[in-house]
């Protein structure tokens, strides 16, 4: 998917002085083997939040469709899984009256760890997480999309787009049009809203955000369909 796909070792070394998860990397593996060695990552301060885990991507290894979210949300980082929560719900919603089976697909994020801060409470609150974190976890997405070979990446909101185009990323500016994915690769890359922002918007106007991002979803659809004609 990209040129800088990176090779490690998988040492098990603590690299958070700067190389991020490259290390942890293990050359070659598949899916499952990327997915067993993310687990014991320690590539950037993610990994030392109590009580969370590595939540990796999840679908069809052969997959001619990626959507690419931020990172896990509570719900994820307990059950394990992608898209678990309510805005998974949304998307699997979303997805379906774009007519993109979820099952054919492959979910992931571009951070693989829950960023919260603690409530008053025992609820964990979301923190996006920074630039920082974003490259340092990197390279686990550019490893599961050289394993799959995507035709078309779907970017849900700004931090996915941000870690494949860079900081210059604006979801305003880029969304609803296909964009050429990084060299070396040959997807196009669509950008949209993280389906957590349409639930977050006022009720008044959610059917209004929400019909905007199936339009968005269904441009990926309509791009499939042409590449297989």
């Amino acid at each position: 998917m990209t040129d800088s796909s990176p090779a490690g070792t998988g040492t098990g070394t603590d690299t958070r002085s700067g190389s991020g998860a490259a290390p942890f990397v293990p050359s070659g593996a598949d899916l499952a083997g990327l997915a067993a060695a993310a687990a014991s990552c320690r590539g950037c301060d993610l990994a030392d939040l109590p009580d969370t885990r590595t939540v990796f991507g999840e679908g069809n290894p052969h997959a001619r469709l990626v959507l690419v979210g931020e990172q896990p949300g509570d719900i994820e980082d307990r059950r394990g899984r992608p898209f678990v929560g309510p805005a998974g719900k949304l998307l699997d919603r979303a997805l379906a009256d774009a007519g993109i089976d979820r099952a054919e697909a492959y979910v992931t994020n571009a951070v693989k760890h829950f960023r919260y801060r603690r409530s008053d409470g025992p609820r964990r609150i979301h923190q996006t997480p920074d630039a920082r974190q974003v490259t340092a976890c990197r390279p686990w997405l550019a490893a599961e999309l050289n394993r799959i070979r995507p035709l078309v990446v779907v970017l849900l909101g700004a931090t996915a787009g941000q870690a494949l185009l860079g900081p210059s990323f604006r979801v305003t500016k880029m969304r609803g049009r296909l964009l050429p994915g990084p060299p070396g690769s040959e997807a196009q890359l669509i950008a949209t809203l993280h389906p957590s922002a349409v639930l977050r918007v006022d009720p008044a106007t959610r059917d209004e955000v929400y019909a905007g991002f199936v339009r968005d979803l269904q441009l990926a659809e309509r791009t499939l369909a042409g590449m297989s004609t």
